[in-house]
This record gives C-alpha cells, sequence and structure tokens, in this order.
C-alpha cells in the first residue's frame, strides 16, 4: 500500500479542533483511538482502571477475520432452544438469575435474530470489514512493531459434511450482503492433509482465505507502548467514575475524586461501557458476553487458526503454544471463572486435535466482550457535546478496533461523523 493511499485514511487535524483528548479504556478499541487521534495531531490521554489490555482484548483468539464478522444476533439462535442455554456445557450459556437487565437485552436480542434484521446489520458491517486489515496495515506503517500474520488459509472443521452446511449458508449470506469473502468445502481427508494437528474425527472443513491473525497481549502492549512513544500519557489504576461535560471542557473524575479536564472525552470502556454512557442518550444496554481461553503445548504447532464452528472454539498458534478460546456465557463481568466452562471447551476439542496436550493448561482466562442486543457497535457521538463513545463491538473488538479508532478520531477531529458510522450511531 502506497504512502499516498495510508494517508487517504489517515484524520487529519482541523484547524479548531479539540487538542486535549482523554479516552476512557486501555483496550484494543480505546488504544486504536488514542493513535489515530495522536496521528492527527491530538495530545491524548489514557486512563484505565486496571492495566493496559487487561479486559477481553487480552484472552481472546486474536482472530482479524472481516470475512466472518457478521452480527451476533441471527436466525440459528431462535432454533437454540431455552435447554440448550441453560445447560453450563452449552457453547452459549445463560444462567438463570434475577437480572431485569439482562433480560431486557435477551428479550431484545431474540427481536433482532431474523434474517431480515441479520441482513441489515450485515450490511452495515461491511464498509468497516472492507478497510478492516488495511487500518492494522497503517499502525504497522505509523510504528507499532507487533506483528499481524497472514496463513495461506484459515480452517474451519467439522465432524461431517452435513455440519458444514450451516457456515457454508452463511458464508454465502455474507458474500451477498457484499463482503469480498473467498472459501471453498474440503474433505475430511484433505483437511487432515493440510494439518496434521487435526484426527480423523474431521471429516469434512472450510479453508477461507485472506484473513489474518496476531497476538492479542503482544499486540496491545505495542500498541500502548507506540502511543506513550508519541507523547501520549496511559494512566493505568485510576477508576474513571463519572464525565461531566462542561461549557468548552469535559471532566474526568476518578473514584478518589479527582478531576481532569479534557476538550473532548472517549468513552471505551467494553462491557462496562453503559456504566459511564447512558445517560448520555446511548439507550441500547451493553451486556458482558464472556469468553474463556486457556493456551497448551503441541507437537507440531498448526499453519495457522482452526475453527470448530459447531463447538464454538477457536485455536490459534500463540508463540510456542496454542491458545484455546470459545463459549459465550452471559453473566455479570465481574463474576469468578467457573471451571466447568473450561471444561466444557476441553471436552468439546480433545478428540478432533492430535498431539495437543489439552491437560497441560495455562493461562485459563475469562472476559467479557460487550454485546449490543442488535449485534452492532456503538460509535460516534452522543447525546452531550464534547463525550463520544466506541464500543460494543461483541467478538469482533479486536478485529475492527483499528479502523474504529480511524472513524472516531474523524468524528472527534472534524466534528461530523463518517457515513460509515450511520449504523452504529449510540443514540440510536
Amino acid at each position: 500500500m502506497s504512502a499516498e493511499h495510508e494517508q487517504q485514511h489517515v484524520p487529519t487535524y482541523v484547524a479548531g479542533s479539540p487538542r486535549h483528548v482523554a479516552v476512557v479504556g486501555a483496550g484494543m478499541v480505546g488504544l486504536c483511538t488514542a493513535w489515530f487521534l495522536q496521528e492527527a495531531g491530538a495530545h491524548v490521554t489514557v486512563y484505565e482502571r486496571d492495566h493496559v489490555g487487561s479486559g477481553a482484548s487480552w484472552g481472546n483468539a486474536g482472530w482479524l477475520t472481516p470475512g466472518l464478522t457478521a452480527p451476533l444476533p441471527e436466525p440459528a439462535v431462535l432454533r437454540y432452544g431455552l435447554r440448550a442455554l441453560l445447560s453450563s456445557r452449552s457453547p452459549v450459556y445463560l444462567p438463570l438469575r434475577a437480572d431485569r437487565n439482562l433480560v431486557r437485552f435477551l428479550a431484545s436480542f431474540v427481536t433482532h435474530s431474523t434474517a431480515r434484521r441479520w441482513r441489515r446489520g450485515m450490511a452495515a458491517y461491511v464498509p468497516l470489514n472492507e478497510r478492516a486489515l488495511e487500518a492494522f496495515d497503517v499502525l504497522a506503517a505509523g510504528g507499532v512493531a507487533a506483528q499481524t500474520y497472514r496463513t495461506s488459509s484459515f480452517l474451519a472443521c467439522f465432524a461431517g459434511e452435513r455440519d458444514a452446511r450451516g457456515l457454508l449458508a452463511e458464508l454465502e449470506q455474507i458474500r451477498a450482503a457484499g463482503q469480498e469473502v473467498s472459501f471453498h468445502a474440503v474433505t475430511g481427508w484433505r483437511a487432515r492433509a493440510l494439518e496434521p494437528a487435526l484426527t480423523n474425527r474431521v471429516n469434512a472443513a472450510i479453508q477461507i482465505y485472506g484473513q489474518r491473525y496476531l497476538h492479542p497481549p503482544e499486540f496491545v502492549r505495542s500498541l500502548a507502548e507506540a502511543v506513550r512513544v508519541r507523547g501520549g500519557e496511559i494512566v493505568e489504576g485510576v477508576n474513571v467514575v463519572d464525565v461531566l461535560p462542561r461549557p468548552g471542557s469535559v471532566s474526568v473524575v476518578g473514584s478518589t475524586g479527582e478531576r481532569q479536564q479534557h476538550d473532548v472525552v472517549v468513552i471505551a470502556t467494553g462491557a462496562l461501557l453503559g456504566e459511564l454512557a447512558a445517560r448520555f442518550g446511548t439507550r441500547q444496554p451493553v451486556q458482558a458476553g464472556r469468553g474463556y481461553s486457556f493456551s497448551v503445548p503441541v507437537q507440531q504447532m498448526p499453519c495457522g487458526p482452526l475453527y470448530f464452528p459447531k463447538q464454538r472454539v477457536a485455536c490459534t498458534p500463540l508463540g510456542d503454544r496454542l491458545r484455546v478460546a470459545g463459549m459465550m456465557e452471559f453473566r455479570r463481568p465481574g463474576d469468578p471463572l467457573d471451571e466447568r466452562r473450561i471444561m466444557a471447551i476441553v471436552d468439546a476439542i480433545r478428540p478432533f486435535l492430535t498431539g495437543v496436550d489439552i491437560d497441560d493448561r495455562r493461562d485459563e482466562w475469562v472476559g467479557s466482550r460487550p454485546c449490543t442486543p442488535d449485534g452492532l457497535p456503538l460509535v460516534g457521538a452522543t447525546a452531550a457535546p464534547r463525550v463520544f463513545v466506541a464500543g460494543g463491538h461483541g467478538m469482533w473488538g479486536i478485529a475492527l478496533g483499528p479502523i474504529t479508532g480511524q472513524l472516531v478520531a474523524q468524528s472527534v477531529l472534524k466534528g461530523e461523523a463518517p457515513p460509515e458510522l450511520a449504523p452504529f450511531d449510540p443514540l440510536r
């Protein structure tokens, strides 16, 4: 990509634009927003309640897969059945509890799980997906040292050809929505020849081309370092409890009462987005869709990511270990790790992998993906002047973090939303 082409997608500073911008949240989306604001000349302070990348950005699968990025609510959810959702062994788990907000979220989620609404949501994602990988290349050209890894093919694996039909149909629908995605079905023996880590329980697969992956902790640390090198301040261990717009400025209030003034604030707090953003007109609830992961040693590292759609499990080569990630459970962000969910992943994936010591698990982790009931993120200006939000990406915060940061920076500095952000209006 030429330097001229890169510049077309980097926000430029406009005279009279905000100079001092606060970003609340040091995950992938928040740090990318900070980086692109800096790229256009703004001074940035990032506030993080814990440490850099401590939320969903740390333990996810690290997939950069615009070919698979689609709204989470889909017709298949309606066919899944309530009984399955109530089982702790299920890939999607809903523990019974008295929670009015969760009931409201799920009712709206079900309402959006129709073919018509999925197609509308998919059409909204396409413009972002088309630019998602290019935005990573802009980061790399600008000094973010961590790599993104290209793979010759991304392999989705199934026990039988019948199981593969659902993903094939979804990929066709994604393509019909205007998203470029290249794929084809392969036989089980061909899949096992391509990937020796697979057992003979894999009898069908789909190769998906043109996707990438990254090492999430490594990438987020590198991104934070790039923000610091450019003069940005990342303040860790500060819990922002309020944002107070004033004429000509906005104050960020910490839990100990300290206040810092900025020209603009961008709230990028993941699953906790609603705690700060709700009173600024963001009516869509953000619910924690928690995912689990761990790492295991392998005799021979897979050539690239492996996906087991029916089991909802993703495997990614990260360093000298294989990260295994999956599951979706609707619980509070602060609830403890549920060991039953780890074992559900283990039991689901064990029959399909060979040369993998699935019992030598390290880095067991649970993190909260920020999910919205319509499956679309909340990105852009709020009802309050000088307050913006960027979050609610569900499973796609890593893949869409850089393009989100580009577009938010453009909104902040130019005072107008790019057309790509119209479907993600936080006030919808």
